[in-house]
């Protein structure tokens, strides 16, 4: 199935889960997780299943003044 993380297509088995997806692209830590636009808290990520064409958001923190 294709779904979109961060403005770019992947393809990924059915039934993947956010954890999945987090790790393809090799996302680090501090991160924030939106699918849909929806806050998927970081306890769920191996309980979010992603469906065809759903839209991932990995999104780090920026800090300074």
């Amino acid at each position: 199935m294709r779904v979109i993380i961060n403005q770019n297509t992947y393809d990924l088995p059915e039934n993947s889960l956010v954890q999945d997806a987090l790790k393809l692209i090799e996302a680090t830590p501090p991160y924030a997780v939106a699918v849909n636009l929806q806050f998927v808290p970081k306890i769920q990520y191996s309980e979010v299943i992603l469906h065809e064409s759903d839209r991932v958001e990995v999104i780090t923190p920026v800090t300074g003044g």
